[in-house]
Parts: structure tokens; C-alpha cells; sequence
């Protein structure tokens, strides 16, 4: 049975079971509040946390318990330690008007002690929280430009600093020991801005940093770790450039044995989104003008798969690695597709319109998608997916309510294991699913296509292939321009440039063989030949593209109506 769901709206904090249930928590205690402005698990799902505009709360999820209660109700974020034994709370930071001193508003309350061990002054609302290991080791936080490093939780004791100039971003690599950190420096008076990894403690200037690449172009960057901490991808990004209104993007590979190197995107465009599979030995990247291309690339920072083109904006991973669902949300239409990643085979298609958040369920094979205020205030709502593309329950709010967060209840690595699709849990699946949501608007058509069943498209999709595998050339497929030029440089061979009698054609004429032209001593007659020679061999190729099951233009299917009369008026300036 999958993880219960936690929501948090206008009607204050609910759970509701995961599938096949899906019905209310009975044992759950709700809180109505109307001021619930945040709400948090832990790592393993043990304990779930919330703020209601007066206190906050930290339940145990077993058996739905208060753990403790915290005098702290303007709390905007939360978040637990990897272990769950400290929470922190983050608040709007003000100025006492008396002393014209700062008030601390980063709060580290010790679940175990149930008292708060620490209080710092974080102003800004971005990157606000502490970074740890995922084994708590050491705790890391960015400090008027350099790194704190505190170790075992200690907060009253700086176990060490990293000093790079004006660091503005770090990475903490959650796994080891060995500990392993990356920190951006902004480029300034014409400097370039530049990424380093260090292995911790050892910050002994630039010397010590295992890896270092610098770039001009990067007014923002976006660092991810892979799981095991080895490799990092560094996406850069400007605000603006002479190319582009929406600025230029790059993407790089850094390492912890010193390799770095670009990352080579196949499509011109924006870089939509980048995502580490599980597994950490492999990353997928979309990217390019719509429709977006989606290609996976491994250790080496080679493609290995290419996932073709679509309408998708982003990619998630389930927690297991073995299912890719690439998606299509914000000014898309929230197009799902799932990718078995062992056979690199599409598995599944549907949609999930009006989406503003998605999350994998811990098992591996549910989705949620949800609709939620303040980025949509209408049909705000959540929905269950399985990853066979049906979905089992739809729930939509009042119109007068809104729906703000909606997020499945973590689970401890090795609970659920790996999941196996088959033909018989698909078709189970499929027997309690509910009908697909409508879709509220037709695709586009252009003017000319108004009114006729002839299909148009905006846009030549691609289909999945490996970069790395020499396609061979199909024989019932039809030859290139090019290709049909050297086959017929190849036929002609050492003849080639002498002068060949041309027979009459027929109602049967052949425009991928054309013979030899012979001149028949009359300007305006040879032009006349020509033209209408040229003509029948473009009806001609436009016979084989209908042949192959290319739709043809409305303009186009009258062309191939005229090749009765042109090959008629051809025969008689011939025969004249």
C-alpha cells in the first residue's frame, strides 16, 4: 500500500490515504486553520511538521502524536535535518526598533530536547536553509560570503570557514565521508566567474580545490550533486545576450577526479530542466526550442540515448531509477509520458492539464499531480496517477476553497522495492481507474486548414534513437535528393556528359529517371518542355511522399490533379 498524502489549504491541514485506498486519515488531527502557511516531513516520514499562524506543531506519523509544540506562529519555512533530529524554522527578518538590532529569525529546535539549541540572523528568504550530510556530519551555511561549517549539530562552535572572495552558491554533496562541497563565485571587472569542488576540511586556497571551471557568461548558476556525490552539473545562465532575449545557457560536467568539461546539446535553445537518475551514473537533459529534445547522457558527459522531441518542459525520475516521466506543464498542455529506462521504450502516454506541482510516490509506480493556488486560483484540485497512465482518483476542491500544497508522505530507502510493471497489474490498474479529464481547448489550426479533415502539422516531431548506433539505409524507403544524385553519377560512369537519345514519354513517366534534354531548335519551344517537365516530376515526388503517408496540403492535392493535362501538352510539343 502506498504512503499516505499530506494537503495543505484555506481549510487548514489534512491526510488522505494512499492508493488503493484513498480515503481521509481517520486518526489524523486536523487543523482548520486558515493561516497554515508551510508543512514539512522529515526524510524517513516519521514526522511531519506544520505552522497554523499560531504555533507550530511536529506529529509522529505512526501513530499521529504530538512530539512537541513550538511558541513560533510566523514561521514561512521549515525543514528537517536528514535524521529528523533538528527542525528548522525560518522567519521574516525584522529590525528591533529600540536597539536598531536585527532579531534572529533562523530557529534550530532539537526534536529530541524539544528546545531551541540556536538563533541566527538569515535575511534573505533564498537559499535560507542549512545544508547537511545526509548522515548529519557537518551542517554548512553561506554567511556574508563564506562558509560555516559546524560538525555533529554543534551550532556554538565554527568548526571551520571556507573563504572564495564573494561566494554566492554552494553544493553540499549529502553523501559520505569523504565530504565534498562546491562553491559559485560571481566574475567581476572583467574576471570570470568560476565553480570549485573542495573535499572537506581541506581548504587550502585554489591549489587544494579537486576541480575548478570558470566561465564569462554566468550572471546565475544551478548546481545538482549526484547521489553518490562524484559528479556535479553546473548550470550557468545569463540574464540577457546579443542572441537571445531570454539570455544564454550552458551546461557543464564537473567531477571530484578533476575532469570537467561542456556538455554538447544537440538542438538550438533554452535549457528547460536537469535531473540526476537515482542510479547516479547517468543524467537527462531538456533542452531546445519546442518541441523540446530529451537526451541522456552518461559519466562522460555523452549522449547514450536520445528520447526524441515532444511538448515537455521537465523530467522526473522515480526514486528507484527504473521509470523516466518526461513532462509538459506551465504554458504546455501537461502531456505525461513514461519511459521504461531498461528497454528504452515508451510505456505509457496521457495528460494532466492545469498542473503546477508533480511528485513520485515513494513505491515507485503512483503519481500526484495537483492544481494549486496562488499560481492557479481556479479548478484547483489533485489527482492519482499509476505509471501505466491511468488514473485512479480526481478530487477537486470548492470553487470558494484553494488548494496551496499537496505532497506524498517520505519513506525510508528500501521500503518499497523496485517495481515491476506487468500486463496483469496494468489491466487491474486499469479496471478501477476513472475516466481521463476532458480537454478544454482544440488544437490549433491554421486558416487554410479551417473547416477540411486534413490534419496539419505545426511542427516535425522526432522519434527516440542512440546517438551511438550507424542506422543503415532502408530499402523501402525513398531516396534523398542527394543520394538519388550520386546513384545516378554511379549508373552513368564513364559515359557521363555524352548525349543520349531521349524517347517520347508516356502517360507512364518516370521523373526520378530523367533522360537526356535534346534541343529541338526552338527557344520558346525548349523552355516550354522544360517547364512542363519540371512540373511532372514535382507531381511526381509529391505521388511518393502520399505514398508513404505523408497528409498533403489542400494546394498540393490540386497539383496532382493537373498531371493528366501537363503530361498531354508535354507528348504533343514533343511530337510537333
Amino acid at each position: 500500500m502506498a504512503p499516505p498524502i499530506a494537503f495543505r489549504g484555506s481549510d487548514g491541514v489534512w491526510m488522505v490515504n494512499g492508493p488503493p485506498d484513498l480515503g481521509t486519515r481517520p486518526n489524523f488531527p486536523e487543523d482548520k486553520s486558515k493561516w497554515c502557511k508551510v508543512i514539512a516531513f522529515s526524510s524517513d516520514g516519521s514526522l511531519i511538521s506544520w505552522c497554523n499562524g499560531e504555533k507550530t506543531l511536529i506529529v509522529r506519523t505512526s501513530d499521529y502524536k504530538q512530539v512537541a509544540q513550538i511558541d513560533k506562529g510566523k514561521v514561512n519555512c521549515l525543514k528537517f535535518s536528514p535524521k529528523g533530529t533538528i527542525l528548522a524554522l525560518w522567519e521574516n527578518y525584522t529590525v528591533d526598533r529600540e536597539t536598531n538590532q536585527g532579531n534572529p529569525n533562523l530557529h534550530l529546535f532539537s526534536v529530541q530536547s524539544g528546545e531551541i539549541i540556536k538563533s541566527l540572523i538569515q535575511k534573505k528568504q533564498s537559499n535560507w536553509d542549512p545544508k547537511w550530510t545526509d548522515d548529519e556530519g557537518i551542517c554548512c551555511r553561506n554567511v556574508n560570503n563564506e562558509l560555516h561549517f559546524f560538525e555533529g549539530n554543534e551550532f556554538d562552535t565554527i568548526k571551520t570557514k571556507l573563504h572564495m572572495q564573494k561566494i554566492s552558491t554552494f553544493a553540499l554533496a549529502s553523501s559520505g565521508p569523504p565530504y565534498h562541497i562546491a562553491g559559485y563565485v560571481p566574475g567581476s571587472k572583467g574576471q570570470p566567474s568560476f565553480v570549485r569542488i573542495y573535499k572537506y576540511p581541506n581548504f587550502g586556497g585554489p591549489q587544494a580545490a579537486l576541480a575548478n571551471k570558470s566561465f564569462f557568461k554566468a550572471d546565475d548558476v544551478q548546481m545538482k550533486w549526484n547521489k553518490t556525490g562524484t559528479a556535479l552539473l553546473v548550470l550557468t545562465s545569463t540574464e540577457s545576450s546579443d542572441k537571445s532575449y531570454y539570455g544564454d545557457q550552458g551546461l557543464h560536467f564537473m567531477a571530484i577526479n578533476g575532469e570537467c568539461s561542456l556538455v554538447n546539446l544537440s538542438k538550438n535553445g533554452p535549457i528547460y530542466h536537469i535531473e540526476w537518475s537515482p542510479r547516479a551514473t547517468e543524467f537527462v537533459v531538456v533542452y531546445g526550442f519546442m518541441p523540446a529534445k530529451v537526451s541522456l547522457f552518461n559519466m562522460k558527459a555523452e549522449p547514450i540515448f536520445d528520447f526524441g522531441t515532444g511538448p515537455r518542459n521537465l523530467a522526473y525520475f522515480n526514486p528507484h531509477g527504473n521509470i523516466l516521466c518526461l513532462a509538459g506543464f506551465g504554458n504546455l498542455r501537461g502531456n505525461l509520458e513514461f519511459w521504461d529506462m531498461r528497454t528504452k521504450k515508451l510505456t505509457a502516454q496521457t495528460q494532466s492539464p492545469d498542473t503546477t506541482s508533480f511528485e513520485w510516490c515513494p513505491d515507485g509506480q503512483h503519481i500526484l499531480t495537483a492544481t494549486t493556488a496562488p499560481r492557479l486560483r481556479v479548478a484547483n484540485g489533485y489527482r492519482i496517477w499509476h505509471c501505466s497512465g491511468n488514473m485512479l482518483q480526481q478530487v477537486m476542491v470548492d470553487k470558494e476553497k484553494e488548494l496551496w500544497e499537496a505532497v506524498w508522505q517520505p519513506a525510508a530507502e528500501g521500503v518499497y522495492p523496485t517495481p515491476v510493471i506487468t500486463a496483469s497489474s496494468v489491466t487491474a490498474v486499469a479496471a478501477a481507474a476513472q475516466p481521463q479529464p476532458e480537454q478544454k481547448a482544440q488544437a490549433y489550426r491554421p486558416p487554410q486548414a479551417r473547416g477540411t479533415s486534413a490534419s496539419i502539422k505545426l511542427h516535425e516531431y522526432e522519434g527516440p534513437s542512440d546517438p551511438n548506433k550507424k542506422v543503415s539505409q532502408d530499402p523501402n524507403k525513398p531516396l534523398t535528393k542527394n543520394q538519388k544524385k550520386r546513384e545516378a553519377k554511379k549508373a552513368k560512369g564513364p559515359q557521363e556528359g555524352q548525349a543520349k537519345a531521349e524517347p517520347a514519354p508516356s502517360s507512364g513517366y518516370n521523373a526520378s529517371e530523367p533522360a537526356a534534354f535534346t534541343s529541338s531548335g526552338d527557344p520558346e519551344k525548349d523552355k516550354k518542355i522544360k517547364n512542363l517537365r519540371k512540373k511532372i516530376q514535382q507531381i511526381e515526388k509529391l505521388k511518393e511522399q502520399q505514398k508513404s503517408g505523408k497528409q498533403l496540403e489542400l494546394n498540393q492535392i490540386e497539383k496532382l490533379k493537373t498531371e493528366g493535362s501537363l503530361l498531354q501538352e508535354l507528348a504533343a510539343l514533343e511530337i510537333s
